[in-house]
């Protein structure tokens, strides 16, 4: 009985408390006249015309942004740092660290008891002889090893992770390569 008395008056006080300010919201309220039309052509004379703005937007100096000089903001400076050092280590001793391996083409290879000798042909038309470790490509690559059939170059470079991993490049000889 008590609880039903108290839903009463809840109910009894939610619906005064609408009423309430329903009728203070419509003292507050103002009905505004409508314009005479000969006003409100006039308004619209002494507005400026469509053109007239466009005009305006032209002749104020466009900003456009030059990134020349200034750093990348989403890229890492340590990452940053790492490419410099890269770039120093490096720098190409010989001749044939400053070409690519698609321009080297395998023309020789002596295989002996004091080692494993072959000789490259630059595009030029030049022979190199290279040895076990000697340095080749861009990558910075270095002759792995010399069998009789083959040349095979390793290369180090980092996958997506940052982790360094090497990658066998074979050069065989032309006459084994039908």
């Amino acid at each position: 009985m008590q609880v039903q008395n108290l839903r009463n008056s809840l109910l009894l006080f939610v619906m005064v408390f609408f009423f309430a300010s329903g009728a203070l919201a419509a003292t507050d309220a103002s009905v505004k006249e409508p314009m005479p039309v000969k006003q409100a052509i006039e308004k619209n004379k002494a507005m400026p015309p469509a053109e007239a703005k466009k005009d305006e937007k032209k002749d104020q100096p466009r900003y456009t942004y030059d990134p020349t000089g200034k750093t990348d903001p989403f890229k890492s400076f340590i990452a940053e740092q790492e490419e410099m050092a890269e770039k120093v280590k490096r720098r190409p001793k010989t001749y044939l660290e400053t070409l690519d391996l698609s321009q080297l083409e395998l023309i020789a290879i002596v295989v002996g008891g004091k080692g494993n000798y072959a000789m490259v042909k630059d595009s030029k038309g030049t022979g190199h002889v290279i040895t076990k470790g000697t340095g080749m490509g861009i990558n910075g690559g270095f002759v792995e090893r010399i069998t009789d059939k083959e040349v095979v170059i390793r290369e180090e470079y980092k996958d997506f992770k940052g982790t360094i991993r090497y990658k066998d490049i074979a050069k065989k000889l032309p006459s084994l390569m039908q």
